[in-house]
């Protein structure tokens, strides 16, 4: 890891834990808070300690872009939590079919950017 992209990195890490620090929830709810709060560090922690060990520049990059899309979407929105997505069902692609990876393989590519890491992690 260049010392540039370490330096962005921490910088992410320090930014996702003020906004931590500052939280207040949509409702301003106190038990609601603490909740949301309790759930962007965690988060931050369990993705940050998954990823220490990449070395791979475009992989460092996807996450660091996914970290950035999921802070200013939370901004945003007020939701700590990562936005649901709808992707159509299989339609009727049989499983064995080649029409059923297809769309496995459409279904992937069709994942927003920041929701790569979701699914590993829940």
């Amino acid at each position: 890891m260049t010392p540039v992209t370490r330096q962005e990195v921490l910088g992410l890490y320090h930014k996702i834990f003020r906004i931590a620090k500052k939280w207040q929830s949509a409702s301003g709810q106190l038990e609601e808070t603490i909740k949301e709060k309790q759930y962007i560090i965690c988060e931050a922690k369990t993705l940050f300690q998954k990823n220490k060990n990449l070395t791979d520049p475009e992989l460092i990059k996807q996450c660091i872009e996914e970290c950035k899309a999921r802070v200013e979407i939370g901004l945003h929105y007020r939701i700590p939590y990562p936005r649901p997505i709808h992707l159509p069902p299989m339609g009727l692609a049989h499983p064995q079919g080649r029409a059923f990876r297809n769309q496995e393989k459409l279904r992937k590519l069709s994942k927003p950017v920041y929701l790569k890491s979701y699914d590993e992690i829940s």
